[in-house]
């Protein structure tokens, strides 16, 4: 799965979880760009991620993500 596959894959989960089809994710995206993105929501985040991708993040990497790109860099090396 290729970087861009894993994007197009992200944007859906990003519109389902914060119910809003106009999400358009970019790499330098973060929790500051959306004011829906709150704790609650990037736990539900974080768990549709892992199921779609059948991936566990683990705590580091969750607390250390800053931004989308750094999420789409750990998924391309677990699901490759």
């Amino acid at each position: 799965m290729d970087k861009r596959e894993i994007v197009a894959k992200l944007t859906e989960i990003f519109r389902d979880v914060f119910d809003d089809d106009s999400i358009n994710i970019t790499p330098q995206m973060s929790a500051d760009d959306l004011e829906e993105w709150d704790s609650i929501s990037h736990i539900s985040l974080i768990s549709s991620v892992e199921g779609e991708f059948g991936i566990k993040f683990s705590m580091p990497e969750v607390v250390g993500m800053k931004n989308v790109g750094e999420m789409v860099n750990i998924i391309f090396e677990r699901v490759n």
